[in-house]
């Protein structure tokens, strides 16, 4: 019965698309939603997709209006549950953003992002690194270090890149695919690479190729 079979599998597959598919959309936290009443600020029209990723403290993450937050996304303040912060909100995330989904945003101290800012998917954001300096200490129970990160209005930041602590990405910036950003990066450019340079940039009338060179650390 190969036919019967096929034609089983073809209709119990559907169905599972179908429910998966409402499921969802109807397990997206929404602005009317009760879970959105665990952020800091959850603004109108905005979108949490289901499934999410692990996230904590959503009482100090703020989401601007008509934001969608992609699925797998993790966002974060602080690396536990009841964490108490220092700074209110710690994640800031500005009017009509996309989020691309298996993005982590994880913030201790403040990580800034404006308005209409798109990101692609498995994007790495963080205000926090561990200190290192102690020889006779592991890295990864010495002390961390907090630097904050913000990235301005109108910004792209494309797939894989990561965002480092210190990190001031101005308005209207192009971070490329993979990148690796550490440190100040002017309005209205283009940076690539690990870490991200400067390879194009606009003069005021008109987009021009840069010298290469990496952004100021200062």
């Amino acid at each position: 019965m190969p036919g019967l079979r096929s034609a089983l599998r073809a209709t119990a597959g559907s169905t599972l698309r179908t429910l998966s598919g409402w499921a969802s959309r109807t397990a997206s936290v929404g602005p009317t939603d009760r879970a959105a009443r665990r952020y800091g600020r959850f603004g109108t029209g905005s979108i949490v997709a289901w499934p999410p990723g692990a996230g904590f403290g959503e009482h100090w993450i703020w989401l601007g209006n008509d934001t969608l937050i992609a699925a797998q996304v993790t966002l974060s303040a602080g690396m536990g549950p009841g964490q108490e912060m220092v700074t209110d909100p710690v994640v800031r995330i500005g009017d009509r953003c996309v989020i691309g989904r298996g993005t982590a945003i994880v913030g201790h101290f403040s990580i800034d992002i404006g308005d209409d800012v798109y990101m692609g998917m498995n994007i790495y954001i963080t205000d926090q690194n561990h200190g290192y300096e102690d020889l006779d200490q592991p890295i990864g129970t010495q002390t961390p270090n907090d630097d904050a990160v913000s990235i301005g209005s109108g910004s792209w930041i494309g797939s894989g890149a990561v965002i480092l602590p210190g990190a001031q990405i101005g308005r209207h910036v192009v971070v490329g695919a993979n990148s690796v950003v550490r440190g100040k990066v002017p309005d209205n450019c283009v940076v690539v690479g690990s870490p991200a340079r400067v390879v194009r940039r606009h003069d005021g009338s008109a987009w021009v190729r840069n010298d290469p060179g990496p952004p100021d650390t200062h």
